[in-house]
């Protein structure tokens, strides 16, 4: 028994070649002490006289299988020509163990081929619903025997023999013949030489129903078998495991030519499982890798031996099944579960930074503007409960000039990247509004800004001021118009002045617009992800916003913000946002 501990692959291969070389000898060996002889040059021991020609074995004359007359000599099919029916062709064809028949040709007038007698033909059926060849002796072989054959070039083909004396050598015709009402078709190769002024053709079906259907659950089930005579040294493969093993069909691999691609660390249990298998264990199982191509296939193996009369194996049969496939798809598996646990923990850590980074960067509105006579409320509105914050973003706050700062924005995409150019832009825009300067003007030098930055994206932004005259001086960069709720009416403030998103057209000039407030009027302000739904145009979500607006009336500004709120986490959406409601007091 070889030890898995110790072995390797020239191990392994000593071992295998030593236990067949014990065998042969063996088998030699009780062989000679049998007293087995050698043939003799004579009759052997009990055979029979061979029949006279001219004798059937009956006492009657002998027939010759071409049918053509009794006795020696005889006309067969040139007259004049002596026949023994003992040596003729046709009394070869039933030793032919496919489907066999001698034809003669039929000539027109003009002496070209139309068809073909068969003349002689052994019992071997190509299918079981046709008829086999020596029960249509002297039908004509396209015309009655296989009608519809010509279609598919074989009459064509076995003019060709005659014309040439050159054999054909496998020609597929796909045959169909109705029978008994019922439709049936089978792929059958032709073979066929010329003999004198006749044609000896042989066909057999291209595969097998049976072995057809062995091969696809092969195939199917990754499966394979071998089988290696010990003896001669033989070796069987069937389709599947050459595929497995990506072998010529004609190459399959010995016991050592296995061992020689063994992955190194299973050498010994592959040499265990062959000691196993000859010492007549049963079954003897194991899952061994091998190296084929450069590739590591991982094969299940399940062995049996095939023993004589004396109970020694002189043969082995292995049953291979490739779980390669499945064993790349788990890999796969795990490496997606280790991929998205990591994406998972750097998604969690994300969002934890991003949660701190809104806390900090979108606090509560100042308190300094109900001193100017403004009652502010705003909330930030996740597309998700836990999703990291994006780059929507608001800013009140009073200046030191007498005017408030309203602002809404949003920088395009999420996550920190989203939030380090929201933080950019936010505290750009109050920084770029302490220069006392008017709405068109700050937006102007914040697109400068964003334009010059090759690491930014566009942006969206709508910005203005709330004087002591209650006029609300804004402009809008690519942004939703804000929406003034008046009296129980809402609608969208005129954008006749509107301007393109930040960042995409260096140099712009925005316009600054005015619109005059009352006493009572709610100012809201939001970002895009407010209005958006999935396969619905924009206008209908702003048209809805409007109308909840409206609906209502007489609430200050932080229920309007809570109503609105909760509407906007009944749905489904794709994108944060941000509410800002300024009402005038």
């Amino acid at each position: 028994m070889i030890r898995s501990h110790t072995a390797d692959v020239a191990s392994l291969k000593a071992f295998i070649e030593r236990e067949i070389t014990t065998l042969r000898a063996e088998v030699r060996r009780r062989a000679e002490t049998a007293g087995v002889a050698e043939p003799s040059a004579g009759r052997a021991p009990g055979e029979a006289a061979a029949p006279s020609p001219e004798a059937d074995g009956r006492g009657g004359k002998a027939q010759c299988p071409c049918g053509q007359g009794h006795g020696a000599p005889h006309t067969c099919v040139d007259a004049g020509e002596g026949h023994d029916p003992r040596t003729c062709l046709c009394a070869a064809l039933p030793a032919i163990p496919v489907s066999a028949a001698l034809l003669t040709p039929v000539r027109d007038d003009s002496g070209g081929i139309t068809d073909f007698v068969i003349r002689a033909g052994n019992h071997i059926r190509s299918a079981e619903w046709l008829v086999s060849p020596d029960q249509q002796v002297g039908q004509r072989f396209f015309g009655e025997a296989r009608p519809g054959a010509a279609a598919g070039g074989l009459l064509a083909a076995l003019k060709e023999v005659m014309a040439t004396g050159r054999a054909l050598n496998g020609l597929v015709v796909d045959y169909t013949e109705e029978r008994y009402g019922t439709l049936r078709r089978v792929q059958l190769v032709h073979y066929a030489s010329s003999c004198g002024d006749r044609v000896l053709t042989t066909w057999r079906p291209v595969r097998s129903q049976a072995e057809l259907l062995t091969i696809d659950a092969q195939h199917l089930a990754s499966m394979g078998w071998g089988h290696w005579d010990l003896l001669s040294g033989s070796v069987t493969w069937s389709e599947g495991l050459q595929r497995i093993f990506r072998t010529d069909p004609a190459l399959p691999w010995s016991l050592l030519e296995l061992c020689d691609a063994l992955v190194p660390a299973d050498v010994g249990p592959f040499g265990e499982f062959i000691a196993s298998v000859l010492a007549g264990e049963e079954p003897a199982w194991t899952r061994i890798r091998f190296l084929v191509l450069g590739e590591i296939r991982t094969v299940d193996l399940l062995g049996r031996p095939v023993a004589g009369t004396d109970g020694r194996p002189w043969a082995l049969q292995i049953v291979a099944r490739d779980l390669t496939p499945q064993i790349r798809s788990r890999r796969r598996l795990v490496e997606k579960q280790v991929e998205t646990e990591q994406l998972r923990q750097q998604a969690a850590a994300e969002r934890h930074v991003a949660s701190a980074l809104r806390e900090a960067l979108l606090p509560t509105y100042s308190e300094g503007l109900a001193e100017l006579g403004l009652t502010v409320a705003a909330a930030y509105l996740p597309a998700e409960p836990d999703a990291a914050v994006g780059g929507d973003w608001y800013k009140c706050r009073p200046l030191a000039d007498g005017r408030a700062l309203i602002a809404i924005g949003d920088a395009s995409g999420h996550g920190l990247e989203a939030v380090a150019r929201m933080a950019q832009q936010r505290h750009a825009t109050a920084g770029l509004a302490q220069t006392e300067a008017c709405a068109g003007d700050v937006t102007t030098w914040l697109n400068e800004l964003v334009c010059s930055d090759p690491t930014s994206a566009t942006a969206t932004m709508a910005v203005g001021h709330i004087g002591a005259d209650r006029v609300f001086r804004w402009t809008c960069a690519g942004h939703p118009a804000p929406l003034l709720l008046r009296e129980g009416r809402a609608y969208a403030l005129p954008t006749e002045h509107r301007g393109p998103l930040l960042g995409v057209l260096p140099g712009h000039a925005y316009e600054t617009a005015e619109f005059p407030l009352e006493r009572g009027d709610v100012l809201l302000l939001y970002t895009d992800g407010v209005v958006e739904r999935r396969g619905q145009d924009i206008t209908e979500g702003i048209n809805a916003l409007t109308g909840l607006l409206a609906a209502s009336s007489g609430l200050p500004p932080r229920r309007i913000v809570d109503r609105l709120t909760e509407e906007y986490e009944r749905g489904v959406h794709d994108d944060d946002a941000c509410l800002l409601a300024v009402r005038v007091d």
